[in-house]
C-alpha cells in the first residue's frame, strides 16, 4: 500500500471518527424527545459507520477494471430505479427521492452519481481526441448526464441534480473537451436548471428568500439564521463538545445537512476551518493518485469520485453559512445519513483500489526490468 492511499485511508477514518462524535452530541436532544433514549440516532448512525466502512473495504479490493465490463449495465439498472422511484415512492417532504429498503431508507440519486461518473470515465477513455469534436464525441455523454440529472430533477432534487452536472463537464473538461463546448452547453444547462428551479415551488422559495436575503441584508430562513447563531458562538476554539445550545432543538436538522453548524459552534472557527482544509487534502491526495494511475481510466474516475466529495463539502459549508441558498445536500462522512456516507465510503474504495493497482503495476514493471 503506497503512502497516498494510506494518506486517504487517514484522513476518512479521521473525519468519519469526528462525524460519529458530532452526531452524538447534535442529536442527543432530539432523540430523548422523539425516541427517549439520548443514543437512539447515534446508535442509528453508527451501524451506517459499520456498512460505510465495510463497503470501503470490500470495493478497495474490487479490481477497478471490472467496471469497464459493467459500468453500462450498472447505469442502466440506476435509471430504472430511478424511474421507479419517481412513479412510485412516497413522497416525503414534497419529494420522490428514498425507496424504503425496510433497514434504510435508499436513495438512488447517491448511487447515480457515482455509477455515472464510471461510465462517463469509461466513455472518455475510448474516445480520446474525440472528444473535442461535437457531434462524434462530445454529445455521446452529455446524453447519459442529461438523462441521469434529468430523472433526479423530476424527484424533485435541483442540488443533487446540479452536482451531477457539474462533475460530468469537470470530468468531460479534464479528458479534453473544447472550452467552448463546456461553457455553451453548462450555460445551457444552468439556464434550463435554473428555470426548471422556478417552476418548483418548494425550490422557488428557497431562491427567492436567498435573493430577498442578499438585498435587504434579512435571513434566508430560520435553519440558516440559527445556523449562523451557532457559528457565531463557537468563537476561535469553540464551546467545546458536547455543549453546543443550537442542538437543544434550536436548529432543526442539527444532526443532519447542517451538523457543520454544530461543529463551528463546538469546535469554533479553526476546527471549521480545519475540516474544510481536510476536504481540500483529501481531494489533492485524489488528484495524485490519479496522475500516477497507468491508465485513463482509472485516472478520470477518481478524479470524477473525488470531485464529488469535495464540491458536495462545499455546498453544503456554503449553505450553512448562507452563501447559497438552502439544499438537502450532506456534509460527506460527517452528516448522519445512510446513502449518502455508504456511498462516499464505497467512492473512497474505488479509489484505493486505483492507487493499489497502481502500485502492484509499478512493481510488475521494474522486476520484468
Amino acid at each position: 500500500m503506497n503512502t497516498w492511499v494510506k494518506i486517504l485511508i487517514v484522513l476518512v477514518v479521521a473525519m468519519i471518527s469526528l462525524g460519529a462524535v458530532m452526531v452524538l452530541t447534535a442529536s442527543g436532544t432530539y432523540s430523548m424527545m422523539k425516541f427517549n433514549s439520548n443514543f437512539h440516532l447515534f446508535q442509528s448512525h453508527l451501524w451506517k459507520i459499520v456498512a460505510a466502512v465495510v463497503g470501503m473495504y470490500a470495493f478497495s479490493k474490487i479490481k477497478y477494471e471490472n467496471y469497464r465490463k459493467y459500468s453500462k449495465i450498472a447505469l442502466f439498472a440506476i435509471i430504472a430505479v430511478l424511474i421507479f422511484t419517481f412513479l412510485f415512492a412516497p413522497k416525503v417532504k414534497g419529494a420522490q427521492r428514498w425507496i424504503n429498503l425496510g433497514f434504510i431508507q435508499f436513495q438512488p440519486s447517491e448511487a447515480a452519481k457515482v455509477i455515472l461518473i464510471m461510465h462517463i470515465s469509461l466513455m472518455l477513455e475510448k474516445m480520446g481526441d474525440k472528444i473535442k469534436d461535437f457531434k462524434n464525441g462530445f454529445m455521446f455523454p452529455l446524453i447519459w448526464v442529461g438523462v441521469v440529472s434529468l430523472l433526479v430533477l423530476m424527484q424533485p432534487n435541483v442540488s443533487t441534480s446540479v452536482i451531477i452536472v457539474v462533475t460530468s463537464f469537470a470530468l468531460m473538461f479534464v479528458a479534453g473537451a473544447r472550452w467552448k463546448h463546456v461553457v455553451g452547453i453548462l450555460a445551457g444547462a444552468g439556464i434550463a436548471l435554473g428555470s426548471v428551479a422556478m417552476i418548483l415551488k418548494h425550490s422557488r422559495e428557497r431562491i427567492m428568500t436567498f435573493i430577498d436575503s442578499l438585498l435587504k441584508g434579512g435571513d434566508i430562513n430560520i435553519q440558516v439564521k440559527q445556523a449562523k447563531i451557532a457559528l457565531g458562538s463557537g468563537g476561535w476554539v469553540g464551546v467545546g463538545p458536547g455543549h453546543s445550545r443550537q442542538s437543544d432543538l434550536f436548529l432543526p436538522e442539527s444532526y443532519g445537512d447542517f451538523i457543520f453548524s454544530i461543529l463551528g459552534e463546538e469546535w469554533g472557527f479553526l476546527g471549521a476551518v480545519i475540516i474544510l482544509v481536510l476536504y481540500f487534502a483529501l481531494f489533492l491526495v485524489c488528484m495524485v493518485i490519479a496522475k500516477k494511475s497507468q491508465d485513463r481510466f482509472g485516472q478520470l474516475m477518481v478524479l470524477g469520485l473525488g470531485f464529488n466529495i469535495i464540491i458536495s463539502a462545499f455546498i453544503n459549508a456554503a449553505v450553512v453559512t448562507g452563501l447559497l441558498p438552502t439544499t438537502g445536500i450532506t456534509l460527506p462522512f460527517i452528516s448522519f445519513g445512510g446513502t449518502s456516507i455508504i456511498l462516499f465510503a464505497i467512492s473512497v474504495g474505488i479509489i484505493i483500489n486505483v492507487g493499489r493497482q497502481t502500485v502492484r503495476t509499478s512493481e510488475l514493471k521494474i522486476q520484468q526490468v
